[in-house]
């Protein structure tokens, strides 16, 4: 049954996102505030869909720690569900995204409407400086910024290092990081067509202040995330994994 209800979702998933692709490719000559308002409408139907035909649920913890406007927002990457939630449970988010996503037809001209960071991975310096100047740009326009500390999604029990992106950001800002834990890979694995029902939870944690030596950053940034991230898996395992 649920391969079937799986199975079920990703064709409703296909066709909500076509319909929702098409639909908006007018307001590519008008002001990005619509396309922002399209990828709301987007992720929401994608939650709607996940609760209607997987009996998967969403549960947003600790939001009271991400403020209204401008943040620096740094995310366990477990599954393709993180890239499509921060539409809806943050305003106008900037994420920080691989820059070859851009070249992708409709969805690359929907980042570039809508100012997503885009990093050239095989840049370097020349690459770090760009991903500061946008993300700079993203906070004077009181943005939050989205970061994926690891870098790319993390198969549910592995733990991958952090890379550098997010402590040039935290150190050049020099603004607070606000960091988020998460159970998602649990129901919706990385790469993987099966969905099990339950409740996916996004947890926002105490911001970690500005100021922080660059390494004893890094490493409480970690350690916040990881551990919260085990907890949650744990609970989820406990309530819904038989």
């Amino acid at each position: 049954m649920t391969q079937l209800r799986s199975l079920a979702f990703f064709i409703g998933f296909f066709v909500w996102s076509v319909i929702m692709n098409l639909a908006f490719l007018p307001f590519l000559a008008f002001d990005r505030k619509w396309i922002v308002l399209g990828q709301r409408i987007w992720s929401r139907g994608i939650v709607v869909l996940l609760r209607s035909i997987c009996g998967l649920h969403l549960e947003i913890r600790g939001k009271e720690y991400l403020p209204s406007g401008a943040a620096i927002v740094a995310a366990k990457h477990q599954s393709a569900f993180e890239t499509m939630i921060f539409h809806l449970i943050t305003d106008d988010p900037a994420i920080i995204l691989k820059k070859e996503l851009l070249s992708i037809p409709v969805y690359g001209w929907y980042c570039r409407k809508t100012k997503m960071i885009a990093v050239d991975r095989k840049g370097h310096a020349a690459a770090l400086k760009s991903m500061l100047s946008q993300a700079r740009q993203a906070m004077d326009d009181q943005r939050p910024i989205i970061i994926f500390p690891e870098g790319t999604r993390s198969p549910l029990d592995e733990d991958l290092p952090f890379q550098p992106g997010i402590a040039a950001i935290y150190t050049k800002l020099q603004q607070p990081v606000i960091p988020v834990a998460l159970n998602t890979g649990l129901f919706w694995p990385r790469r993987s067509f099966f969905c099990r029902p339950g409740v996916m939870v996004i947890e926002f944690l105490p911001p970690i202040e500005a100021g922080m030596d660059r390494k004893a950053f890094m490493k409480e940034l970690k350690s916040r995330i990881e551990t919260k991230t085990e907890a949650l898996v744990t609970e989820g395992r406990t309530k819904y994994i038989s």
